[in-house]
């Protein structure tokens, strides 16, 4: 009888039956051995317990130090259900020994980029700011009601970021016509004009566009690089979009800047979350806010899935996988984003 490879699955904070519903569980289970450790927080004396020889992949963000993954020498794959990579891993170890390490980011990426069109329409149009209005009795009636509104369409559109974000977003805003100018400091200007936009530098992207896309991952790097005197670069008239991670941002100079009416801004990412109730940035007036929810939706968890099988299916037999976001090491070791869990 053949023994199925063993999976070792702890995918706090995400239940497993959330990125496995039942058909995709079943492939699973018809796949590996599967020794499912809960949907709380990883208890590491139980893990210890529980690998063995014959662990070839995990799926969780556990702390995985070299002690650990040498415990586990038939180990292929670590199979991480959010969209960063964590410095909690001994990567030279996984590099050295031929062990994968991915994320699903690109599952979210079509769920961030709708939600990120979608907030610059708002922002453009004043959608939920005249909703408010309108539940309060203070409604303002035909074009007395649009004297600030303008047309996406046609717009300057600055990217900070050319990911799989920004690449999910570019599909979505083609059709409006949109000039695109692009700052990503890992991609080849050849790449950005590739694709019909222009590359252009920091302080470029947020002085030329009227509209402003947060796509930028958090490195060691690149921590509140949009600072105080860069934000101030930012047209009155324009709006900003934080989509990414916030600690790309200096939050505290994004909350007064757009308090005092320099820009507008919609935000989907906060630097502590949950925002503490008494945060002065509840109350901004000139700031959409979202609760962290671009990406979670029930599709892109489902998506998940269906990438850890596909992935999970081709390293067993000894070919790369194709679906998920693979750890290189020129560059993990620079990301910098918090577990969200």
């Amino acid at each position: 009888m053949e023994v199925k490879p063993k999976l070792y699955a702890a995918p706090h904070p995400q239940p497993l039956n959330t990125v496995f519903p039942a058909e995709l569980m079943t492939e699973l289970n018809d796949t590996v051995e599967l020794n499912y450790q809960g949907d709380g927080p990883v208890d590491y004396s139980l893990m210890d317990a529980s690998i063995d020889n014959n662990t070839a992949a995990l799926i969780g963000q556990m702390d995985l130090p070299k002690e650990r993954l040498e415990r586990m020498p038939s180990l292929r794959a670590v199979f991480n259900v959010e969209g960063n990579f964590y410095q909690n891993i001994d990567y030279d170890y996984c590099f050295k020994n031929n062990i994968h390490v991915l994320n699903c980011g690109g599952a979210y990426s079509q769920a961030v980029a709708e939600m990120s069109l979608g907030m610059a329409l708002d922002l453009a149009r004043g959608i939920t700011r005249e909703d408010r209005s309108f539940r309060s009795g203070k409604e303002i009636y035909l074009a007395d009601g649009c004297r600030d509104s303008v047309l996406l369409s046609g717009s300057n559109v600055g990217f900070i970021g050319f990911g799989n974000l920004g690449r999910a977003m570019l599909t979505l805003i083609r059709p409006f016509g949109c000039r695109i100018h692009i700052y990503d400091p890992w991609v080849p200007d050849t790449v950005i004009e590739a694709q019909g936009c222009l590359p252009v530098s920091l302080e470029e992207v947020l002085s030329l566009n009227r509209f402003i896309f947060v796509f930028a991952g958090v490195t060691r790097e690149n921590q509140g690089f949009l600072n105080k005197t860069m934000l101030e670069k930012i047209n009155r008239d324009a709006f900003f979009l934080l989509m990414s991670r916030a600690a790309v941002v200096d939050f505290n100079a994004l909350n007064a800047l757009t308090s005092s009416g320099h820009f507008s801004a919609a935000v989907d990412v906060f630097p502590e979350e949950p925002v503490s109730p008494g945060h002065t940035v509840r109350k901004n007036e000139h700031m959409i806010l979202s609760a962290h929810r671009a990406g979670g939706i029930p599709q892109a968890f489902s998506l998940i899935g269906r990438m850890v099988l596909d992935d999970l299916k081709l390293i067993l037999r000894g070919l790369p996988p194709v679906r998920m976001q693979r750890a290189q090491w020129e560059t993990v070791k620079s990301f910098a984003s918090k577990p969200a869990g």
